[in-house]
């Protein structure tokens, strides 16, 4: 990767040039975010595999930037019109804006009016202006008044149009301007559209809105583009007409001496024309892209540690699970699931009206807990969620028996998609919904992989920004979660095993193919024997691989096989075995991390290796916690400002969080209700599914709005 890069990289990312370097080289070796992370410390200065993953982000986009000035010059190249002093000037761009004004005046162009005026052969009476060598324009016109030339002012106006491509596509006149647009605001008027459609009426707010482009919030920026694409806004710059073409004339054009005062006219008209017809609306757009890019940017990171939080929520483990899809009309759909998961049976109970069987509801709850010794039950929080919540706490069920309320987002994309049919071919999709939930309540993370992130609700204007940036976060984040806490190599489904570092579909389906017809895996070693699992893969995705129980009790650890060697060292120091060392917190703390550093292996791998053999294969996720709401709050219109209630975050966005306290309507708590001094970040305050206290602040029956505040 070139220097230039590498440096810019590094001041964007406040890290070291030669951190990315070394990044950059992994990457191209094959090596994995999660991977790099973790096993190259060394290498990398000990960054996270978030700041890893921002510097792939980065080496990615200069390359393309790379390949982008490859086509550039080429192109001028073929032109004949390619000087040293402008190669040298692309080759050392970092900006793509700046790297397009370049190339603009020498991009193939459609048919434009400045092109017309060319071919009538106006040019040189541009030129004449331009360069102020005009002592009367419109005697030095009449000679080119001829052919498809009607008269001096079509002759004039030609060249004007000329003289206005030409500004337009100057680059230091466009850095200028954006310099200008930059510091103005963005505003929004409502079209006569908005004006009469029921659907602009959620965009009351911008009807007539004006902020800072530099500094508008990212909800705010969205919001009002879509509602622009969508005909019910105007979404403009204020920039000053007057200012910029008095910019762009002083700066650029006067230098030039114009000795006669309608040369010098000629010239304005031109640079005012340049402004309105072609620079501002092109200037408007690049600023207002850039500010989405920034609100894209802000929206995905949001969007990504939402999805971590969920990813990592807590989870029940590996317990007999009854799982309820709630309903009214159609009833609640009951599945029992044992400790690995597998679907022992599945039926229907009607505890609400319109049908009301309660008692044989109740009959059927008791019978399924009984038979099959169900330890947690885990109910929807959907439709009918509370009432069926209520419900099942009244059945008189063993007390050893715990009770969750569980997020339904995504279940029913789960039970239609091409996943859920393969695991459960035979049955229905409400079946399907119902084993999900209860699922993602014994292994949240590996039952949310089966989901598509976007569909799981924990995101802001997921839809309206830069997709391809979102899928690379989310992609990412839902690879940073799966290796965080590692895969049990014998029991994960292959859609938990493709996020696995170094591994995909085709390899995690090959994984088990191989268990299936083998059995389960004894040792890490083992997979070398799968097919098409070669040497590169092995060493990217061991380290995050369990097996308990297995030959080698490495093998249930963070330990990657390539430090292994280590570990039998520090073991046969101590005298003791490979075995008793692991988990031996006593033992390791006995042994001086120093005495084992070598060429490939420094302090940060030795720290984290002992920090492993103290305690193999620790699950960094917290332990679930059971929950209930506010028994005497049921509908909106029982809520009173200043009551506190007990809630659930369901989702973060940059303005505040949303809090579930038992009603159909969520409450909104402000990020300036955050009970922090100023307006907090909420993901920095609070996380998702945190169980908190909060107070009504308001309460607004009229849009079924509330409004609340953080208490703790």
């Amino acid at each position: 990767m070139k220097e230039l890069y590498i440096k810019q990289i590094a001041s964007t990312l406040k890290v070291q040039p030669w951190q990315v370097e070394n990044c950059a080289e992994l990457f191209d070796e094959g090596c994995t975010i999660p991977f790099i992370s973790r096993y190259r410390k060394e290498r990398t200065g000990g960054l996270s595999d978030i700041e890893v993953a921002e510097i792939k982000h980065w080496v990615e986009v200069y390359a393309e930037m790379e390949k982008r000035k490859a086509s550039i010059l080429k192109t001028i190249q073929e032109q004949e019109r390619l000087t040293d002093p402008l190669r040298q000037k692309i080759e050392n761009c970092l900006s793509s804006s700046e790297l397009e004004d370049l190339y603009l005046p020498y991009k193939p162009k459609r048919k434009t009016r400045a092109t017309v005026a060319a071919a009538k052969g106006l040019e040189p009476l541009a030129d004449l202006l331009w360069k102020g060598r005009s002592r009367d324009p419109r005697h030095d016109a009449s000679a080119f008044v001829k052919g498809e030339v009607q008269d001096v002012e079509d002759a004039l106006q030609g060249a004007r149009d000329i003289l206005a491509e030409r500004f337009s596509e100057t680059a230091p006149v466009r850095e200028h301007l954006r310099g200008i647009y930059r510091t103005r605001r963005v505003q929004s008027q409502v079209t006569k559209a908005g004006q009469t459609a029921p659907e602009a009426a959620k965009y009351r707010s911008y009807f007539n809105f004006s902020h800072p482009i530099a500094t508008i919030p990212s909800h705010n920026l969205l919001a009002m583009l879509r509602a622009r694409d969508e005909g019910y806004l105007r979404v403009e710059i204020d920039a000053d007409g007057e200012k910029c073409g008095n910019k762009i004339y002083y700066d650029y054009c006067q230098a030039q001496g114009y000795p006669q005062p309608e040369t010098g006219r000629q010239v304005r008209e031109a640079v005012d024309d340049a402004w309105k017809r072609l620079l501002d609306p092109s200037i408007t757009g690049e600023v207002l892209r850039e500010a989405k890019e920034r609100a894209d940017a802000e929206s995905v990171q949001v969007f990504g540690e939402n999805l971590r939080q969920l990813l990592l929520a807590p989870p029940v483990g590996q317990k007999r699970v009854m799982a309820i899809d709630p309903g009214f009309r159609t009833g609640c759909k009951v599945v029992c699931l044992d400790a690995q998961g597998n679907l022992l049976r599945h039926d229907v109970i009607f505890p609400h009206p319109p049908v009301s069987k309660k008692i044989e509801a109740i009959t059927k709850v008791a019978d399924l807990v009984e038979e099959f010794d169900i330890e947690v039950i885990a109910i929807g929080n959907g439709t009918a969620g509370r009432e069926t919540e209520d419900f099942i706490r009244k059945v008189g069920l063993p007390e050893s028996v715990r009770i969750f309320s569980v997020s339904e987002d995504g279940a029913s994309v789960y039970s239609a998609s091409d996943v859920g049919r393969e695991e459960f071919p035979e049955q229905d999709v409400t079946v399907r919904g119902a084993v999900s939930i209860g699922r993602r309540l014994m292994d949240p993370l590996a039952e949310l992989v089966k989901i598509g992130p976007k569909s799981l609700g924990v995101g802001q204007y997921q839809h309206d920004v830069d997709q391809t940036l979102l899928k690379e976060k989310l992609d990412n984040t839902v690879e940073s979660c799966v290796n965080s806490v590692g895969v049990n190599l014998n029991t994960a489904s292959p859609y938990l095993l493709q996020y696995v570092s170094g591994l995909g579909p085709a390899l995690s389906k090959a994984i088990v193919e191989y268990r299936a017809s083998h059995g389960g895996f004894r040792s890490r070693e083992q997979l070398r024997e799968v097919p098409r699992l070669g040497a590169k893969a092995f060493q990217q995705c061991a380290g995050f691989l369990r097996i308990p129980g297995g030959t080698q009790p490495l093998d249930n650890s963070a330990v990657h096989p390539e430090a292994y060697h280590l570990v039998e060292k520090m073991a046969k120091d101590l005298k003791v075995s490979v075995k008793e060392l692991v988990g031996n917190a006593e033992l390791c703390q006995r042994i001086h991390a120093g005495d084992y550093v070598e060429k490939d292996f420094g302090l940060p791998t030795i720290h984290d290796i002992l920090q492993e053999l103290q305690k193999p294969g620790r699950d960094p996720r917290e332990t679930a916690r059971e929950f209930s709401f506010a028994d005497d709050i049921r509908e909106i219109d029982d809520l009173k400002p200043g009551m506190e209630l007990p809630g659930i975050v369901t989702n973060l966005t940059a303005f505040g969080a949303f809090v579930d306290i038992g009603l159909h309507e969520n409450g909104l708590i402000h990020a300036s209700q955050m009970g922090v001094k100023g307006m907090a970040v909420p993901s920095k305050v609070l996380k998702l599914h945190q169980q908190i206290i909060v107070q009504v602040l308001s309460v607004d029956l009229e849009r079924n709005r509330i409004g609340l505040r953080l208490v703790k």
